[in-house]
């Protein structure tokens, strides 16, 4: 939102301080300007939605008990979490330099001309307070996704774990049960051979 409102004159307000052929003037300038900044704008909420959805769907696949986990997702998720780290910093990056390349054409500074003249010198050609959120939204987002990434990597050894001492528990008690049942098939001759003996002597 920070993008799309960044630079604008509310035009069609009841109050403007411009007036016939200027008037229509900065509307066409503004208009123009703001459909160069489009691309990358809407671009940018396009990635963040998708990495938004991809975010929520690894959360309602991953709220499941520890021994339900499967690795093979943690791993994708893990992956996941990296990507979205880079690539929010790349997108910031190319975010910036787009900005700025709009910034410098003779659109905008046609346009800053116009606005000054009224007494708007805030209406630069000058990386915006919006274009500075939006760049912020980003960092902080890549931040947020670094140490998912190691929280995530530390479930799949924990995970790994779990299942390791779990396979050893099962063998161990497999082993228990073999031991018993090789006792009881031991001592069942020896208990037979009794019975027929006190048989016999009855």
């Amino acid at each position: 939102m920070g993008g799309l409102g960044v630079g604008s004159f509310n035009i069609g307000s009841f109050y403007s301080p411009f007036e016939g052929t200027e008037f229509q003037e900065v509307r066409d300038l503004d208009m123009h300007f703001s459909q160069m900044r489009a691309p990358c704008v809407y671009g940018g909420v396009a990635f963040t939605l998708t990495l938004a959805a991809f975010t929520l769907l690894f959360l309602v696949v991953g709220a499941k008990p520890i021994d339900r986990l499967s690795v093979k997702m943690l791993v994708a998720e893990c992956a996941f979490d990296m990507l979205a780290c880079m690539g929010y910093i790349a997108a910031v990056g190319l975010y910036l330099h787009f900005i700025i390349q709009v910034n410098s054409t003779d659109t905008c500074k046609k346009r800053e001309r116009l606005y000054a003249r009224r007494g708007y010198t805030w209406m630069n050609c000058e990386v915006q307070g919006g274009d500075a959120a939006v760049s912020l939204f980003g960092i902080v987002a890549a931040c947020l996704y670094f140490p998912s990434s190691v929280i995530c990597a530390l479930t799949i050894r924990n995970v790994r774990a779990f299942r390791s001492q779990m396979t050893r528990t099962q063998y161990s008690l497999e082993n228990s049960y073999r031991e018993r049942e090789y006792q009881k098939d031991y001592r069942s001759p020896k208990s037979t051979h009794n019975a027929q003996t006190l048989a016999t002597l009855v």
